[in-house]
């Protein structure tokens, strides 16, 4: 190291000793910590980003196999040229064929998007003529529903299924006003629809097809501008038509005339405005000792509404937000005989995890605190303790700013680098205690000689972390985003503990740490006798650490490599 490297170094401890730049990083980093905890998204697992298309063609008419040769080959020939696939999966049905483009992880999801359209609209002459429609869906992460909802009735006569339908299409309609809301679907019930039911006699008397009825429901159900109309100074827009509003106005539409006589669709049909045939079933029942269970076990009818939250938004906030909103539903819109059940709180479990995480590092925390304060005295463990919410705090606020979630794996390298970034503190104090006592000069002196003494080890070890720990970013595949928040946080917790080791620990040290009396270092502690008996020998004697050294290498060389048995022989 130069002497310029030297002289900076002994200033920045210099200055620290001072009082400002301490405090002012101390305040920064509490206030920053909390603001992280408060704001950074918070989930269970890392989010890993795998950009999915799927793209599904429809070309009624062609078999399966026409579908597959005139159709599916051709496009994942197409789709196989964008950048950034990685796999691609394509099935072929009658009259029907869907491709699926997978992406490598971490892939840019709007660049994704847009090389899939650009590839298919820059090549619109190549799609055979018998295709008809052909639509992009996009999948992510995110479409997965963090909260499941159940609603369900005990009168189930009054409140059937369609009726559980209809109130939670309301339903949905409010929680889409939540702010950060994706997502939010209704599943199960009988949706409300208008049927027409023909009666061939009666078409048949009156010369009508159901042809005719196509062409008259096309016809009348469209509104037209015709235009502006300026009369006195004021313009009057024109339409014409009209949309059909209700089965009312649908009984009064004219499909045909017959010898001059109008021929109504009330006349040649009977019209119901209700629930559409049931295509699925949906039943909730509960276990035996909830409150609601019942003694014959058939369960309800049930309304299932899925909510899922926007990328990169907290899900427990989502989830809070979800319940006030029901809260307020329920005792403003709801009949007491309908009941909302959740079924899946992804915001919930997610809190919960990640509290019991951030409580077992609180405890780890005082554990190391207490440790230090057996061992090495409460004004230690004072300065070693205010070191970590330091650390801790800055780390929080750098996750925030570059994007990383408070999740399992951000807890547990938090929890890992604990017993990391004590060590720079630890070494600091323990020297500064010792130049104290045996040093020369003013008290400030002597912590910058501590300091300037074991300054290249603390910079190498905080060094060779980050080494050992950087690797992780490059980790490829799904485990690449899952492993992210390790390679993040542990090296940066290590070197903002390098940095508390040069400016916050000399400061506390000279406030806490009480000046002594120069002395000998006494050898009387039983640890030390011990451990002078046991090293003394070995350093003195090079022929007893060479027949050590023969009598480990022999040992392990019996241990990996065991005599055979008898019975082998």
């Amino acid at each position: 190291m130069t002497k310029t490297h030297v002289d900076l170094l002994d200033r920045i401890v210099g200055r620290a000793l001072q009082g400002g730049l301490p405090v002012l990083i101390f305040a920064i980093a509490l206030m920053a910590g909390a603001l992280a905890l408060q704001l950074t998204p918070r989930e269970e697992e890392p989010q890993i980003v795998v950009p999915m298309v799927d793209i599904q063609v429809q070309a009624p008419g062609l078999s399966a196999a026409q579908i597959e040769r005139q159709v599916t080959i051709p496009m994942e020939k197409l789709l196989a040229q964008i950048p950034g696939v990685e796999h691609l999966y394509a099935a072929s049905a009658t009259g029907a064929s869907n491709v699926t483009l997978r992406f490598y992880v971490g892939e840019d999801r709007e660049d994704a998007i847009l090389n899939t359209y650009n590839k298919l609209y820059a090549n619109q002459d190549r799609i055979p003529a018998d295709v008809r429609t052909w639509k992009i869906t996009p999948v992510e992460v995110d479409d997965i529903p963090i909260m499941l909802l159940g609603l369900w009735s005990d009168d189930s006569h009054r409140y059937n299924d369609y009726e559980l339908r209809r109130i939670a299409d309301e339903i949905s309609t409010l929680l889409q006003a939540i702010p950060h809301t994706s997502e939010i679907n209704v599943v199960g019930g009988r949706p409300r629809t208008v049927q027409i039911l023909l009666d061939p006699t009666r078409l048949a008397a009156r010369k009508t097809t159901p042809v005719d009825i196509i062409r008259a429901l096309e016809q009348s159900n469209r509104l037209s501008e015709a235009g502006n109309w300026i009369l006195n100074n004021q313009v009057i827009r024109l339409q014409s038509g009209d949309f059909i509003a209700d089965a009312q106005a649908l009984e009064q539409l004219a499909i045909n005339v017959v010898d001059g006589v109008p021929v109504y669709l009330r006349d040649v049909a009977q019209i119901s405005d209700g629930p559409a045939e049931a295509s699925n079933y949906s039943w909730i029942d509960f276990a035996p000792g909830h409150p609601d269970a019942q003694a014959n076990n058939q369960g309800r009818p049930m309304v299932a509404i899925s909510i899922a939250k926007q990328r990169g938004s907290n899900a427990v906030a989502v989830a809070e937000a979800v319940h006030a909103q029901l809260k307020t539903i329920r005792g403003r819109w709801m009949a007491p005989q309908v009941h909302i059940e959740v079924l899946r709180d992804y915001g919930q479990t997610a809190d919960e995890k990640v509290n019991d995480l951030m409580s077992s590092l609180a405890f780890a925390v005082l554990t190391v605190v207490v440790f230090i304060g057996v061992f090495l005295g409460w004004r230690h463990a004072i300065i070693v303790g205010l070191a970590v919410p330091i650390c801790y705090g800055i780390t929080l606020a750098l996750d925030l700013m570059f994007g990383y979630t408070i999740n399992r794996v951000t807890l547990f390298a938090l929890i890992l680098s604990l017993g990391l970034l004590v060590d720079d503190p630890i070494t600091g104090v323990d020297n500064i205690e010792r130049f104290i006592r045996t040093g020369k000069g003013g008290t400030t002196e002597r912590i910058i000689a501590a300091i300037r003494e074991i300054r290249v080890p603390l910079i190498m070890s905080s060094v060779a972390i980050v080494f050992a720990f950087l690797p992780l970013a490059y980790i490829s595949g799904m485990m690449g985003p899952y492993m992210a928040p390790m390679a993040f946080n542990v090296p940066v917790s290590v070197l903002v503990s390098t940095l508390v080791a040069f400016v916050v620990t000399p400061w506390l040290a000279a406030k806490l740490l009480r000046p002594a009396k120069a002395s000998p270092v006494e050898s009387n502690h039983v640890l030390e006798r011990v451990y002078r008996r046991l090293l003394a020998p070995f350093l003195s004697s090079r022929r007893l650490r060479r027949h050590r050294l023969a009598h480990r290498l022999q040992w392990y060389g019996a241990w990996l490599l065991p005599a055979p048995s008898a019975a082998s022989g």
